[in-house]
């Protein structure tokens, strides 16, 4: 085969291979085999290492590849990646309907309801028709580089063209989500327990700890996927391009990009109430979760007439539903400690599956709380995901007990080390009420969830510091403050039970990425009692450096607008 045969076959190849890939991850509705589709594959593999030169960055071999990076590259939004408010009433909805046509009153309003796909916000660009850059959300304005990991997705186009004679503009930006289907989180779950790694707690999770991944090929074996419904920033030719948001949806499917497989065109407010209850009544049926409707103003001239707030569009919302309730047997309650030594009662649960994942255990908030809706060991409870995300008892169904449930009775030293308890307010800022503390700061279990903290994905971001290995770094009295993490070796990870050289270097690894992360980051990470992400943020705007922090006096502190003073308090003691 000489080099012009080998193009035409190699342009042959590519296109059929486009083309499955549309039909099966688009369309759901696969044409051929998966062995054949294997084999396509595998003959373009062959093809290309007989003609290296004809390897392109859009062929479909060069989905996977590359070295494992050290930390990804800042990527800066033009159109900043904005959050929708929500809410969980419609009269608050009306009241957004009020808003938005007093903004463009005597106007025709047009709806769009979209499912609210619970994933991880992204940005793609297209320059020319090649995918280019990929980037999270981050803080709105400056996301995470992510192009190598994105383009692991089977479903997500390598290369666009124009179609029924709308041309592409030179830089056409799509945002979306990615996500995980029910049944790929289920297995993937699976995986890790058989493999000793912790499960996901639900999908969105599984979601956005694969696209932290810095290796690609491990993120190759997560089954994400992806869906697109927004334009951000577009460069040259844009006269042709859709003028609603349905429009755009259509074209982007032309496209070969995923869309929402389900929306609604509204012509008024009642058409938009009907949708989000259709909408409510079908969502369990998705193959992937979703936690309420997107309610968008079709027409883009509109959109761009009203504008945005600082931190949402003023055109869409997000309506949330209900969260799902579930009833099971409260089998015993349990107490944990906290890393502010706060103990918390924990229902044990006979397993039920809610909003996507296995339920066995439930927060009980507190004592009061506990005591306030006279929750007992043996009753039939309800559950729900409050946000569906932490699971909660809520209820107690009384009409279902026996007379043998058993009272709790608080513990009056810590569970954990045995140090002594006292009573104080639970945190001054969110009315917790009262709560039991372990006053012992060297608690191992304060010093695990400290260091689960540190490492979590909003502090400093280390892979694979889960509840296990932080467990068996305190333990074997490894780590005792996160400085501690930084003088780990891998003989010192490689010894401990399912971490062998490979697992221990890539930890290691995520330890030594960890210093490059911003400021607030670190902040945030200490743990300082009402310190979170956002306040550490604000510090950042005032202080160049922790020790700036360290030395300012609780009064110019409390000058900041969003510290008062039981922030500045909490900030001062702690230096």
């Amino acid at each position: 085969m000489n080099l012009d045969e080998a193009k035409k076959l190699h342009a042959k190849l590519i296109e059929e291979i486009r083309r499955h890939d549309y039909a099966y991850y688009v369309l759901a509705k696969p044409i051929i085999s998966d062995s054949e589709y294997d084999r396509l594959y595998k003959d373009l593999v062959e093809l290309e290492k007989k003609f290296p030169q004809l390897v392109t960055p859009d062929s479909p071999t060069q989905r996977v590849g590359g070295t494992p990076l050290a930390e990804f590259k800042p990527v800066r939004h033009t159109i900043p990646m904005m959050s929708l408010d929500n809410t969980y009433s419609k009269n608050e909805l009306q009241d957004f309907f009020q808003r938005v046509q007093k903004m463009l009153p005597g106007e025709n309003l047009q709806w769009v309801v979209e499912p609210k796909i619970d994933g991880v916000a992204v940005s793609v660009r297209y320059e020319n028709g090649i995918l280019s850059v990929g980037a999270t959300r981050g803080d709105g304005t400056t996301g995470d580089d992510i192009t190598q990991n994105l383009k692991t997705i089977r479903e997500l186009p390598l290369k666009i063209e124009s179609t029924k004679g709308v041309a592409l503009p030179e830089l056409l930006e799509i945002r979306g989500e990615v996500y995980m289907t029910k049944e790929g989180f289920l297995k993937l779950n699976a995986e890790r327990e058989l493999e000793g790694e912790e499960p996901f707690a639900n999908p969105r999770n599984a979601a956005a700890g694969s696209l932290k991944l810095l290796d690609p090929k491990l993120v190759a074996k997560r089954p994400l996927r992806i869906v697109f419904y927004l334009l951000g920033e577009v460069k040259g030719d844009a006269k042709q391009l859709p003028a609603t948001q349905h429009e755009l949806l259509e074209w982007l499917k032309m496209l070969g990009l995923p869309t929402p497989e389900k929306y609604w065109v509204c012509h008024n407010q009642n058409e938009v109430f009907k949708a989000i209850d259709e909408l409510e009544k079908i969502r369990n049926n998705f193959k992937y979760e979703t936690d309420g409707a997107v309610v968008k103003l079709d027409r883009f001239e509109q959109r761009y007439r009203i504008g945005s707030t600082s931190k949402a569009p003023r055109w869409a919302i997000a309506y949330k539903y209900s969260a799902e309730k579930a009833k099971t047997k409260l089998k015993n309650i349990i107490v944990q400690v906290g890393r502010t030594g706060i103990l918390t009662p924990v229902a044990e649960l006979e397993p039920v599956f809610l909003s996507g994942s296995t339920i066995s255990r439930a927060t009980l908030h507190n004592e009061d709380e506990l005591r306030r809706k006279d929750i007992r060991i043996g009753d039939t409870v309800i559950i729900e995901k409050a946000g569906e995300v932490i699971p909660a008892v809520v209820g107690v169904v009384y009409e279902e007990r026996t007379g043998n449930e058993v009272v709790f009775k608080f513990p009056t030293q810590c569970p954990e080390c045995g140090g002594p308890v006292k009573k104080s307010a639970g945190s001054g800022l969110d009315n917790l009420g009262v709560a039991w503390r372990c006053m012992n700061y060297d608690c191992p279990a304060q010093i695990r969830c400290r260091i689960e903290h540190w490492c979590s994905r909003g502090a400093m971001d280390i892979e694979g510091a889960g509840e296990v290995l932080v467990k068996q770094l305190v333990s074997n009295k490894l780590v005792k403050d996160p400085a501690d993490l930084y003088k780990l070796t891998i003989f010192d990870v490689a010894g401990l039970e399912r971490m062998g050289p490979k697992s221990a270097q890539n930890f290691i690894n995520a330890i030594n990425a960890s210093k490059n992360r911003d400021l607030w980051r670190l902040i945030f990470g200490l743990g300082i009692l009402h310190v979170g992400a956002g306040v550490a943020k604000t510090l950042c705007r005032y202080f160049p450096d922790l020790d700036s922090i360290a030395r300012a006096s609780k009064q110019e502190l409390m000058n900041i607008e969003e510290i008062g003073e039981i922030i500045a308090d909490s900030i001062s003691s702690w230096f």
